[in-house]
């Protein structure tokens, strides 16, 4: 009689040892998006975490002073990360839209670099 043994695996979440992180910088225009006016790390922005594609966000995090984020302790996996812009297109009604990078986790201790995201004020 053979013997099965079945591997145990996570789904996206918390309790690993890989994380995410990434840096946001704002580029300031005018109203009318004609002109920039300033380009500088986005402070204290929040940034979102998904699992998969499930509905809502799972944790959120506050940028540092110079625009670091970061998620940690996270099993393998696929994420979305998303944060809010002003809308450069001036076409939705909100006068923000989001800024999504999808992502996967294959790696037990990887770190995820997503560079910079750029956001819009």
């Amino acid at each position: 009689m053979a013997a099965v043994i079945a591997g145990c695996s996570k789904d996206p979440g918390f309790g690993g040892d890989a994380s995410i992180t990434g840096h946001v910088r704002v580029r300031d225009y005018n109203t009318t998006f004609t002109q920039l006016i300033a380009e500088y790390p986005a402070e204290d922005t929040y940034v979102y975490l998904r699992f998969g594609d499930r509905p809502g966000y799972e944790d959120r995090v506050k940028t540092d002073y110079e625009g670091n984020f970061e998620f940690r302790f996270l099993y393998r996996g696929d994420y979305e990360i998303y944060l809010y812009s002003r809308d450069s297109t001036l076409t939705d009604p909100n006068e923000q839209v989001p800024v999504i990078r999808h992502l996967s986790i294959s790696e037990r201790k990887e770190t995820v670099d997503l560079g910079t995201l750029i956001i819009f004020d």
